[in-house]
């Protein structure tokens, strides 16, 4: 089968069951709920699995899911909060860097990762209450665990640095605090999954071998362990398969990527699965609901205009007449920034930006003029709820399109709940980890011809407007880099470019220490060309904007003297 099978009905008991009080004089169990025992067999096992596979999707509000897409991307300067100042307004502060320790929307994305630890928790919990299941499916079952543990303790260390830890042996009355770092406790996870896994599994969602080999090795690229994560990296690379058994490569197109039909595919190292007609909309890809063009008519999703692609990123898909990005950061100059139609009217006459351009720039960003999927060109300010607010640009990378059926579920309020995968891992990624390693090391020339793999599809991925290229699209390999400091200006900018939107840029720039001159530079673009944003006088301030607060309600259940509050807030 194509997607994991969600499994909602004992998923209620379990959670229940496993985290509730229980009084020890009541013989009978409450109608409805299941035994230790029963929830110990193969199936119960599995169910608690499924359980902890869903908390990817989130199911704690617009800002909790695997995508980062606020917290990766907008507080990374990939993108603006978008729309206007009034929807969703408590997430105005946390994007001008102002985050107070009581925000809901901060709260929500702590306890929705803790929700996932708590379910993995509760599966290794059974599984080793287990007398009937058989040796393989147990090893199995507690490296899928143990796989997505690592991944929520993974969005905790990255968002919120460290955070209490607790395992399946926790006894759930003593007080833990976040005075141990996780990186260890990560570790150990994903090298138990990448040691342990199967290479293929029944399920294409599902974490293998080297999808746990792959978040092994971002563990450690993390923390500049770039040696041992080459290691493991060359190993993903070389011998590294889907759990459908497809080795590992880049697909044709760029855009193939974000194609509902085509997930699951050899680009996908691991993925949020999206699905509709389940009877919950929530199995699609809630997160994303609010990231579409606004308004009604003939556009898709037709609310409500989130996630607006910054100038700052649009400007930087700029290419030199070699074909190959300003690394200097001149993108940004007056005689550099793309022509855009900022204060345009629709009805105004508009010619797009006629200079050389990455191709990826209209695979990621929607702009005036150029075909936007297969609903037409974009028409500019149309489907801007606010521009003088969130600028002229719209995401594109997660929308539905048009004629394709079954790539999105409209049975709720809005058709904008897609059924395109999250890739949490992508293949190009991996690469470019890899290269990373590689020029950190000071192998620059391996470094480069990993990098040259990812610029070469993007050459090959032309947005075409007829039989004619939407725009001037100009983009080459590298053939030298004179110097460390330019390869890593190099790999930088290739992440930048060529997974923009997708939730990495802020964690990227915080383990680079980049973090604070980056996006006050970021800032100072923005605020040139937006009028009245949330963001307008804010700065980033180091040793402090990194991390998130913990959040005070956590602080106030546990005491100031057991969770220590992140420094500054």
């Amino acid at each position: 089968m194509k997607k994991i099978k969600y499994i909602f009905l004992p998923i209620l008991a379990i959670v229940i069951l496993l985290t509730a009080c229980r009084d020890e004089f009541l013989d009978v169990a409450p109608t409805g709920s299941l035994s230790d025992t029963e929830l110990s067999t193969l199936a119960g096992v599995e169910g608690t699995l499924i359980a902890s596979y869903s908390m990817l999707l989130g199911r704690g509000g617009f800002y909790s899911d695997a995508t980062n897409w606020f917290w990766g991307s907008v507080l990374g300067g990939d993108a603006n909060k978008g729309t206007n100042e009034g929807d969703q307004s408590q997430v105005n502060e946390i994007q001008a860097y102002s985050t107070q320790t009581n925000n809901g929307s901060v709260l929500e994305k702590y306890r929705t990762n803790y929700e996932g630890i708590a379910r993995a928790n509760a599966t290794l919990k059974l599984l080793g209450n287990s007398t009937t299941i058989g040796a393989d499916d147990a090893t199995r079952l507690q490296g899928e665990a143990r796989f997505l543990r690592g991944h929520y303790y993974f969005g905790l260390k990255k968002n919120f640095n460290n955070t209490p830890y607790v395992d399946e042996n926790w006894d759930e009355v003593t007080a833990v605090g976040n005075d141990s770092d996780l990186w260890s406790f990560i570790e150990a996870d994903f090298k138990f999954g990448y040691d342990n896994l199967p290479g293929t599994q029944s399920d294409a969602g599902r974490a293998n071998k080297w999808a746990a080999g792959a978040y092994y090795a971002k563990t450690l690229l993390f923390q500049g362990k770039y040696a041992e994560a080459k290691a493991v990296l060359d190993d993903v690379i070389a011998n590294g398969v889907t759990a459908s058994g497809e080795p590992y490569g880049l697909n044709d197109n760029y855009a193939d990527a974000f194609f509902a039909p085509n997930d699951n595919s050899k680009e996908s190292v691991f993925a949020v699965q999206a699905a509709a007609g389940t009877g919950s909309v929530n199995n699609a890809n809630p997160g994303q609901v609010l990231n579409f063009p606004h308004g009604g008519g003939d556009r898709p999703g037709g609310c409500c205009g989130f996630f607006q692609p910054s100038i700052e990123l649009a400007n930087s898909f700029r290419t030199g007449a070699d074909g190959l990005p300003l690394l200097d950061g001149s993108y940004n100059d007056a005689g550099n920034a793309l022509v855009t139609d900022q204060g345009v009217f629709s009805a105004d006459s508009f010619t797009p930006d006629a200079g050389n351009l990455d191709p990826r720039l209209d695979h990621s960003i929607g702009r005036r003029g150029i075909p936007y999927l297969d609903w037409g060109n974009h028409p500019g300010r149309d489907w801007i709820r606010d521009q003088p607010y969130g600028g002229p640009y719209s995401p594109k990378k997660f929308i539905y399109y048009r004629d394709v059926a079954g790539n999105n579920d409209g049975s709720s309020w809005t058709p904008g709940y897609t059924t395109v995968n999250y890739n949490v891992i992508r293949y190009s990624d991996v690469l470019l980890w890899a290269a990373e390693c590689e020029i950190e090391l000071g192998n620059l020339d391996a470094g480069m011809d990993l990098i040259n793999i990812v610029r070469e599809r993007a050459k090959n991925s032309m947005i075409m407007d007829g039989d004619m290229p939407a725009a001037n699209y100009v983009i080459e390999p590298y053939t030298s880099f004179g110097s460390q400091d330019m390869a890593r200006m190099a790999l930088r900018m290739e992440r930048k470019l060529e997974l923009s939107g997708e939730g990495h840029r802020m964690y990227d720039l915080v383990r680079w220490g980049v973090a604070e001159s980056v996006l006050n530079n970021y800032l100072a673009v923005e605020n040139t060309v937006l009028i009245n944003s949330s963001f307008n006088g804010s700065s980033f301030t180091s040793g402090k904007n990194e991390y998130l607060p913990i959040p005070q309600n956590e602080i106030d259940l546990l005491g100031a003297d057991i969770l220590k509050q992140n420094p500054g807030y």
